[in-house]
């Protein structure tokens, strides 16, 4: 898809970059081959100096260009063209970002490979291993997981992003990332998919305290599914928003992730909830 973009060109919006299509040029190549003859000779050169920038900036992977210029609601057109290289990440915390909240656990998932953090253990990796990525998809990370992962770890990531909770609400799609996976027909099993922040905290704590394997492996099975999930949603959203692009594009194929290698324990389930009175 972004080989078909102009709107993130400086002057070019979306009835510009639709009518660019209109008269048969498709691609960035097609319009340096011939630009389209409504533009006046000074702005075809302008464009096109730009459009050469954009194809010399994806040849070299440079996903961030097109994340910083390509306007927000259509920043999802970076995505296949990155998609090897992109990162699903989500947090568990035990808290909002106060005085003393904690990340607890990391979950990276990058269509292949499953990677998770512990803090007290190797949390520190993750400042190591997210940067061999050129993108970022999330759920709410532009205002919850990346803003705490930066102080929380003192990086700064300077990835492109794809805040899914943006995408899908673009699409008609709102709540929260497990109520978005039930509206398109990404469902979850038994506790995982009944379990929230406020468990996840509780799973912590018990681990910590009591040292309560099971409950790091509770929430550790809870933490990695919201990152395959993120791949599911991330490409049937793309899939929608191309369906609302006047132009052949092929749709991404579903993904195929590895088993979640962590499963929840219930007898550890059943005996939090009797402690905490959670029926």
């Amino acid at each position: 898809m972004l080989n078909h973009s102009f709107v993130h060109i400086p002057t070019i919006g979306l009835l510009t970059e639709k009518k660019i299509w209109t008269s048969g040029i498709r691609t960035m190549e097609e319009f340096i081959q011939s630009p389209p003859a409504f533009l006046k000779p000074a702005r075809q050169q302008t464009v096109g100096r730009h459009i050469q920038l954009s194809i010399d900036k994806m040849q070299n992977g440079e996903a961030k260009y097109f994340c910083d210029n390509l306007p927000t609601k259509e920043q999802w057109r970076l995505f296949r063209e990155y998609q090897d290289s992109t990162a699903y990440i989500d947090i568990e915390t035990t808290g909002i970002g106060d005085y003393g909240d904690i990340i607890t656990t990391i979950a990276l998932y990058d269509g292949k490979e499953i990677k998770h953090y512990i803090n007290g253990k190797n949390l520190d990796e993750f400042r190591h291993d997210i940067m061999e990525y050129k993108v970022i998809v999330t759920y709410n990370g532009k205002t919850f997981d990346i803003p705490f992962i930066e102080k929380y770890l003192g990086i700064s990531l300077e990835h492109a992003h794809l805040d899914l909770r943006y995408i899908l609400k673009g699409l008609g799609y709102s709540g929260g990332l497990k109520s978005c996976e039930q509206q398109l027909g990404i469902g979850r099993t038994g506790f995982l998919q009944e379990m929230d922040g406020y468990f996840a905290v509780l799973l912590w704590y018990d681990y910590k305290k009591k040292r309560q394997v099971k409950s790091l492996e509770t929430l550790l099975a809870y933490n990695v599914q919201d990152v395959l999930s993120l791949e599911h949603l991330m490409i049937a959203a793309y899939n929608q928003k191309i369906g609302g692009i006047p132009l052949k594009i092929k749709p991404l194929k579903p993904g195929s992730p590895p088993a979640n290698p962590f499963v929840p324990d219930l007898p550890t389930i059943n005996r939090i909830r009797k402690e905490f009175l959670l029926f």
